[in-house]
């Protein structure tokens, strides 16, 4: 399994550089042990091994991640990325493995059921994320009072155990992970957006296409199936990204 280390901009020794924002549960994050495990730490290392590549991980904040596939000081991006219209014009993405939406999460203790509780609430989000984005568009309707922004899921968990925030809005699969023994902190609301997570690279980066045509074979064997199984317990609904072939995302 590849390593995790803090990018620091010095050039690897590994084919693929891949950049991870390391401590987003399950998709890419640190063990007991202190091992960089994941859902997609898992299928970028196989993808990797079927290109017959070395794969090496580097701890990048999840906006930083644009910018260092952009400039090409990574080969490639991961951190349950939605595929958008808006960054389609900066940035190339392999087609899509999981089906995902926002939630909200709160403390139990709380009482706030949902969205129209929080009026007048501290809201916590990752910066730049699409989660980011839904507030910035659909926070006035709900009436948040302040959005703060984090750069992660763990500072932000603790600030919401701390009580200084009221919630936090993110992606679904990773909050479901994340409170399922933790029965303090609930999710809430499910925020319909019908998102779709993949690898991001530099724009029109010929490497997209190689790793598309690997995500094909994988999803065609029942291998990223099985990862959906092994990472959050449960089978994938065949009508879903992860075991439908697709085609690479363009523009609208």
């Amino acid at each position: 399994m590849a390593a995790a280390a803090l990018f620091t901009g010095a050039a690897s020794a590994a084919d693929l550089t891949v950049g991870a924002n390391i401590g987003n549960v399950p998709w890419e994050f640190q063990d007991a042990s202190g091992k960089t495990v994941g859902f997609e730490v898992d299928l970028v290392t196989e993808i990797a091994k079927r290109m017959g590549k070395s794969v090496e991980f580097v701890n990048i904040p999840f906006n930083g991640l644009f910018s260092a596939v952009q400039s090409g000081r990574i080969n490639m991006a991961v951190s349950s990325i939605t595929i958008t219209n808006k960054r389609l014009e900066s940035v190339t993405f392999a087609q899509p493995y999981y089906d995902s939406d926002q939630s909200l999460t709160v403390t139990a203790a709380s009482g706030i059921t949902g969205l129209s509780g929080m009026s007048g609430k501290v809201v916590g989000v990752d910066t730049g994320s699409t989660g980011d984005m839904w507030v910035g568009e659909n926070g006035a309707k709900y009436k948040i009072g302040e959005t703060r922004r984090f750069e992660g899921l763990s500072p932000a968990m603790l600030d919401l155990v701390a009580g200084r925030i009221d919630g936090y809005i993110s992606d679904i699969p990773a909050l479901l992970y994340y409170v399922k023994d933790k029965p303090e902190l609930k999710v809430v609301e499910r925020i319909t957006t019908g998102e779709k997570y993949s690898i991001m690279f530099n724009k029109d980066d010929p490497l997209a296409k190689e790793v598309n045509a690997v995500i094909t074979e994988l999803k065609k064997e029942g291998y990223i199936a099985k990862l959906h199984e092994t990472w959050f317990g449960a089978p994938a609904d065949a009508s879903t990204s992860t075991v439908t072939v697709m085609d690479m995302p363009a523009l609208k």
